[in-house]
């Protein structure tokens, strides 16, 4: 047994490709049909919590990119469209979190979409609420609806992870994740689901950087630059510089009378008439 067969490891050649390589613009979603999940619970009850974030992002770009009605299949409810001339099928699992991996196995399997075109939409306690991020590929970090999804169709999909901030303690997370979003949190909310709407078509395109700054354009707005606030500046600055300035006017007419009676022979009648309107 050589060295290398035991350790698992080849030795470097001189044209050996590296093993890794960066990622491109576009390094998921290539393929004509792309499968959307988004991961919640069923029923009314759930329909405003925190888990069930990626039911609501689904729903919003179902709405704001005309797909049709849902209707039920794959154990759950779809909703289906084109983005791009790309076939996109939008799946909430009815199966509840723990089992969602169910559907989307069904789903990709009748779909016939490798995982490489299935991007999934869930919370993260891990970002802060309002940030938004895509990962592709790697493990669950502990949330059970990924893990269902990794039993079914492996680690290699995309994640779309909607912030939802964590609670501080890992013992109050079940309660924290099934409870409705704050109403302090309300235009958060509102703000990261439409920037999914408007980043939509560069996700189904591959875009995560493009999908990622059309989400930031509503959740963290740029600040005016250095033009913009000079020109608010200066018209702020305006008003109390002539207000300053009228304000000056009278002390320096009273100084001009001043030295003119001073060069003058009191019995001048223009004197006499100055230093009556000066008092």
């Amino acid at each position: 047994m050589t060295k290398t067969q035991r350790t698992g490891y080849a030795k470097p050649t001189v044209n050996a490709k590296p093993a890794t390589q960066t990622k491109t613009k576009q390094d998921f979603a290539t393929g004509d049909a792309v499968l959307v999940v988004g991961l919640g619970n069923p029923g009314a009850s759930y329909s405003r919590h925190r888990h069930n974030i990626g039911f609501m992002a689904l729903d919003q770009a179902a709405g704001a990119n005309g797909f049709g009605p849902w209707r039920s299949k794959f154990q759950g409810q779809i909703a289906e469209g084109r983005i791009g001339g790309r076939r996109v099928t939008l799946l909430k699992p009815l199966t509840y979190m723990n089992e969602s991996g169910r559907a989307v196995g069904e789903a990709a399997r009748f779909l016939k979409v490798p995982a490489q075109d299935i991007i999934v939409v869930h919370d993260e306690l891990d970002l802060a609420p309002g940030k938004c991020r895509v990962k592709i590929g790697g493990g669950h970090a502990g949330h059970n609806g990924l893990r269902s999804i990794h039993a079914h169709i492996g680690a290699d999909y995309a994640r779309v992870r909607l912030g939802i901030g964590h609670p501080g303690d890992k013992r109050l997370v079940a309660g924290y994740v099934l409870h409705d979003f704050a109403k302090s949190e309300e235009d958060m909310l509102s703000n990261i689901l439409e920037g999914f709407s408007d980043g939509f078509a560069k996700l189904i395109g591959g875009d995560s950087s493009g999908f990622q700054n059309q989400v930031a354009l509503r959740t963290a707005p740029p600040r005016p630059g250095p033009a913009a606030a000079g020109k608010s500046a200066a018209g702020k600055s305006a008003a109390p510089y002539a207000a300053r300035a009228a304000a000056k006017r009278p002390k320096e007419a009273a100084k001009r009378v001043e030295k003119v009676l001073e060069k003058t022979s009191p019995d001048n009648p223009l004197a006499r008439l100055l230093a009556r309107f000066s008092r």
